[in-house]
């Protein structure tokens, strides 16, 4: 029996670097819902623009059409009645108060499906995402691989002009591979200007 058989409403986390198809992932569960006759709506910040103002757009070329959202209020003006499921991308741009509307929205009864990186470029939690895994009910951590050593990438490494992001830079920076690496742990680079506190980790030549 399916665990959310029944059930009235939930949270659903798809998360992991950058290249390890987490959108792919999403749009899967998109596609599936198709052929069950479900009725879904799809949402996108609309700060994320890499490929399409108006779909989600994976690495590979899938798509999906999505409406683009700044916040909760524009989310809620745009539901259909008829809508059973919510699914939303890149979910870590959003701000602070947008993770309180992802869990009214499923104690409301909808699926709500989110998809996002769990870390920033610092390898630290990003945004709204570590309350997301908190209380989702199913949580998918899917890796890439490293660009550096072939391993499992679980980490997004930042690129500037060829060389490693500095920790104080700005967290949101939408890229693609001119910015951004899948890595692994060890591969992974922040650099400090402030040398007293220099951390670094590189791969072994």
């Amino acid at each position: 029996m399916n665990y959310y058989e029944g059930k009235k409403g939930w949270i659903e986390a798809i998360v992991g670097p950058m290249f390890a198809g987490k959108t792919e992932e999403l749009i899967r569960r998109v596609r599936r819902m198709d052929y069950a006759h479900k009725n879904y709506m799809v949402f996108k910040p609309v700060i994320d623009n890499r490929y399409s103002f108006t779909d989600v757009v994976s690495h590979n070329k899938k798509s999906v059409h999505a409406v683009a959202i700044r916040n909760a209020s524009d989310l809620r003006a745009s539901l259909k009645p008829e809508t059973q499921a919510i699914v939303i991308d890149e979910v870590q741009f959003f701000d602070p108060s947008f993770f309180n509307d992802i869990v009214a929205l499923a104690n409301e009864g909808y699926r709500v499906i989110c998809g996002g990186l769990d870390t920033d470029f610092r390898g630290e939690p990003f945004g709204i995402i570590g309350s997301i895994l908190a209380v989702a009910e199913d949580v998918m951590k899917i890796t890439a691989i490293c660009v550096c050593c072939g391993e499992e990438a679980t980490k997004t490494q930042r690129i500037i002009n060829g060389k490693p992001a500095y920790y104080d830079d700005p967290i949101i920076l939408v890229g693609e591979k001119e910015s951004y690496e899948a890595r692994c742990r060890c591969c992974h680079t922040v650099l400090y200007h402030d040398k007293k506190w220099w951390i670094l980790y590189e791969r072994s030549n």
